[in-house]
């Protein structure tokens, strides 16, 4: 099969690999001509272009699937909402009539519950913060797609995400003994880089007729920020970690929410590899 990534990093790349695996055809969007040596080099076809101008994005290959999980760059000019939501309408006016399925990756940032309630797949999806609220403004151009292309989408919500490579500040924090921001009764919802990517090939290789437009992808036990932290420390011999509650660090307001990952567990048949953070943190850890 041929497929196609935006956005292949540090999730698209573990798709891409086992695509790839698989003997797939596959084709990446990169706007650096280093990352596009990188891709070859990897197996994978670059094709060097930019979301967030149309004029960029002719020519792209007709594919069976599409893999839209643009990350935000700080270090560049565009703005969140550049990229996220007029990028993706550009990716999405470029594919139309050229692939058969997309996967667009977004966040449960969208939610804005903040009283540790429960929420999944049918909760209102109100964010509180102007990130969530362009992740949602994003989500609601695919319904429309879906309706003019008659293209298969599911939208994945995705939990915060984690693995090797991405614990480095927190690790140094916690060594540093800095007091960390925040309340440390507040809930966070995690997922392993690893099941997050298990999950997004499940979605691209299940029968369209059961694929449901959304899935909330998160991994099987939210965790109170203290106990997070504190597991973190004890792995990597850190001093017991300290929080001041008076200073909001980014995405601590209030207690937060709880994902539940019923659905996407019983309709993908997904076993994650890492359902807590009891064994995705030491895997995390490791080179």
């Amino acid at each position: 099969m041929r497929r196609l990534i935006f956005g292949c990093g540090y999730l698209g790349r573990r798709v891409a690999a086992a695509w790839n695996k698989s003997g797939d055809e596959v084709f990446a969007l990169t706007r650096s001509e280093v990352n596009a040596q990188s891709l070859r080099e990897s197996g994978i076809k670059p094709i060097v272009g930019d979301v967030t101008d149309p004029s960029k994005l002719t020519g792209l290959p007709q594919v069976e699937t599409v893999l839209h999980a643009v990350g935000f760059d700080r270090n560049a000019d565009p703005t969140k909402r550049e990229v996220y939501v007029n990028g993706l309408r550009n990716v999405l006016t470029a594919i139309a009539g050229r692939c058969e399925r997309l996967i667009h990756i977004s966040s449960t940032s969208v939610y804005g519950q903040c009283d540790g309630e429960v929420i999944d797949e049918k909760s209102p999806a109100e964010a509180d913060h102007e990130s969530g609220a362009i992740c949602r403004d994003a989500e609601r151009l695919v319904p429309d797609f879906t309706a003019a292309t008659g293209t298969a989408a599911t939208i994945l919500r995705l939990s915060g995400i984690y693995g090797r490579g991405r614990l480095l500040s927190r690790v140094e924090a916690i060594r540093e003994g800095l007091i960390l921001p925040g309340p440390a009764d507040s809930w966070l919802n995690l997922i392993h880089v690893d099941d997050a990517a298990q999950v997004a090939l499940a979605a691209a290789g299940t029968d369209e007729v059961n694929l449901s437009p959304l899935y909330l992808v998160s991994d099987d036990q939210p965790v109170r920020r203290g106990e997070y932290y504190e597991s973190l420390a004890r792995l990597v011999d850190g001093p017991a970690p300290e929080f001041d509650p008076q200073t909001m660090a980014r995405h601590t307001r209030g207690l937060g929410k709880r994902c539940r990952n019923k659905k996407m567990k019983s309709e993908l048949g997904v076993t994650l590899w890492f359902p807590t953070i009891e064994t995705g943190l030491p895997d995390a850890l490791t080179d």
